[in-house]
């Protein structure tokens, strides 16, 4: 038996009262190319039923971090285990057809030249009336069994990507890969297959490692979400925890557009034209940034050239004029030209809202919604 199969098995994850060894756990995984790391350090964990998402903008890791363990792709350093077992590391590594990982990719890659059923039961083994079943029964899971002697090219987008995710799922994988696989979907489609598809997944406890670069995306469907830049996980945890808790200023912009006020501290405290920002623990004289995301920036009208009352919990207000007002549907964006330093800052109003340009009004920024980071 290789040594690498010796190694002690991976310490169980806490979950729901109980503990629960990860059905994925990859280990500082590194992968160099010409020199550079693309992927550097990367550890994570998923549990049998849940959603990882790997976020991060093109070019960060992601893909590169899939292909590892699916085996496609070998990794410099760091190991992977799955349900406790290595599977790969440096020396010792498990084929990937005996990985029992299922793959979902944008491309759908279905054969032209095979039924819907055919598809669905090609990586089977055994006779073909035990195949032909299985193939029926995901089929109508995703409710597309009336189409399982049709062939690929009489179904629509998002009936191919149904059946792809039918054809992953039919050798009963105990993880599923998924690299953007949603991207090539119109966007009126995109919401429902996306939440049929975490729903199969979920009644099969599957792991699922999901890689997109859309903030949207990894906030409908993932358990948690992994933050990726430059080759490196920023920051991990669930959706809520990494949009209101965010490690940096890029990890804010990643989610939403942001504001930004600069301000120098002194005595734990940064002084802007909306009035003082705690920063507890910053250095006197360190140069600061104090973000904050556009719906958070609160409007109010000019009365006579007066704004509201500064308050604890929204500070100074001061004073900006009207640029541009459009309505994107659901919300509407107002851009401010400030008086205190012709900056442009930016917020959003459910509903219409659609000042005249020029038009005086005063903002306010809410304390408990921003972020204070060094410059």
């Amino acid at each position: 038996m290789p040594e690498q199969m010796t190694k002690s098995a991976l310490p169980s994850v806490q979950a729901e009262g109980h503990e629960v060894t990860p059905r994925l756990e990859i280990r500082n995984i590194r992968r160099f190319f010409e020199g550079r790391a693309v992927v550097d350090d990367v550890s994570l964990t998923v549990l049998p039923g849940q959603v990882t998402c790997l976020l991060g903008p093109s070019g960060c890791g992601k893909s590169t971090t899939l292909r590892m363990i699916a085996g496609v792709e070998m990794q410099d350093e760091g190991e992977i285990y799955v349900d406790g077992k290595l599977i790969c590391d440096t020396l010792f590594r498990v084929p990937p057809e005996r990985r029992e990982i299922g793959l979902m990719f944008q491309d759908f890659a279905l054969f032209p030249h095979l039924s819907v059923g055919d598809n669905v039961a090609f990586g089977l083994k055994g006779p073909k009336d035990q195949k032909r079943a299985r193939a029926h029964e995901l089929l109508d899971r995703v409710s597309l069994a009336q189409y399982i002697d049709d062939y690929p090219h009489q179904l629509s987008g998002g009936e191919q990507q149904r059946v792809a995710l039918a054809r992953a799922l039919a050798p009963r994988p105990k993880i599923m890969l998924m690299d953007e696989p949603f991207s090539g979907l119109d966007n009126r489609l995109r919401d429902g297959i996306r939440d049929e598809t975490l729903s199969v997944l979920k009644e099969e406890d599957t792991a699922v490692l999901l890689v997109t670069h859309e903030p949207e995306e990894a906030m409908r469907m993932a358990d948690e979400i992994a933050l990726m830049r430059d080759g490196r996980i920023v920051q991990q945890g669930a959706p809520y925890n990494v949009y209101t808790r965010p490690v940096d200023k890029a990890a804010v912009a990643f989610f939403s557009d942001v504001n930004t006020l600069p301000a120098q501290v002194n005595g734990a405290l940064a002084e802007t034209p909306f009035g003082q920002f705690l920063a507890p623990g910053v250095p006197d004289g360190t140069d600061v940034e104090i973000v904050f995301r556009p719906q958070h920036l609160r409007i109010d009208f000019d009365r006579n050239g007066r704004g509201p009352e500064a308050t604890a919990r929204d500070g100074v207000p001061a004073r900006g004029i009207v640029q541009r007002a459009r309505f994107l549907g659901n919300e509407s964006l107002v851009e401010f030209r400030m008086d205190f330093d012709g900056s442009i800052l930016k917020a959003t109003v459910p509903n219409v809202f659609l000042p005249a340009e020029g038009r005086a009004m005063w903002l306010t920024v809410p304390r408990d919604r921003c972020f204070v980071f060094p410059r």
